[in-house]
């Protein structure tokens, strides 16, 4: 890949990295509750997630996924589900309890887990790679294509990492307007709201 393709790549791909979906809302609404490091360490879980896709598309397995309309559909339909499910647990959560020091650990493991299943259960995430990344590989250099592939893949998970940082960030800054039991309430419900908006946009996806 040329310099002028690097160019064009980093500010289309940090601008996909950046967009609102289901993991960076997460890494907002866990930073105001857990904190700053304990979001970004969580948004692990979904670099963990993007590179198994990334492998996949790299090795031309999600083709499948384009041709199998039955694998699509069960994949998005788990997606959804889940966001629903988190969704729920955000309405329903309390407001008023105090995270205990000692469960921080054990909270940053369940965080990512979480974080990795909402980005696995997103199989447009998949054709997003496929179609994407490819488009900056270049079949004249004298670099392999798979490795080109390796170098765009790493780049795209770099600047997944910095969206992470930068969202966790902002709701680290607002942890401290929602220590009072209202707001945070308020918080949860808009959050559960648009997990819930996002996981039907889900399961309109078409591939």
């Amino acid at each position: 890949m040329d310099l002028s393709s690097l160019l064009l790549f980093i500010p289309a791909c940090f601008a996909l990295n950046m967009a609102p979906g289901p993991n960076n809302l997460l890494s907002l609404h866990n930073a105001s509750r857990y904190g700053l490091r304990t979001a970004c360490v969580a948004g692990g879980g979904r670099l963990l997630a993007f590179s198994g896709m990334i492998a996949l598309a790299a090795m031309g397995l999600a083709v499948v996924l384009h041709t199998s309309e039955y694998l699509f559909l069960t994949i998005k339909v788990l997606g959804a589900g889940y966001l629903f499910y988190i969704a729920w647990q955000l309405w329903r959560a309390p407001v008023d309890a105090v995270l205990a020091t000692d469960e921080q650990p054990r909270s940053t493991w369940r965080l990512a887990r979480q974080e990795f299943w909402v980005a696995a259960g997103n199989p447009k995430a998949i054709l997003l790679f496929t179609a994407f990344l490819p488009q900056f590989v270049s079949m004249n250099s004298a670099t392999p294509v798979s490795e080109q592939f390796l170098w765009l893949g790493a780049l795209f998970l770099l600047l997944e990492w910095a969206a992470i940082a930068i969202y966790a960030g902002l709701g680290a800054y607002l942890q401290r307007w929602f220590e009072r039991p209202g707001p945070r309430r308020v918080f949860n419900r808009v959050s559960a709201s648009l997990l819930g908006c996002a996981g039907l946009g889900l399961l309109a996806a078409r591939r």
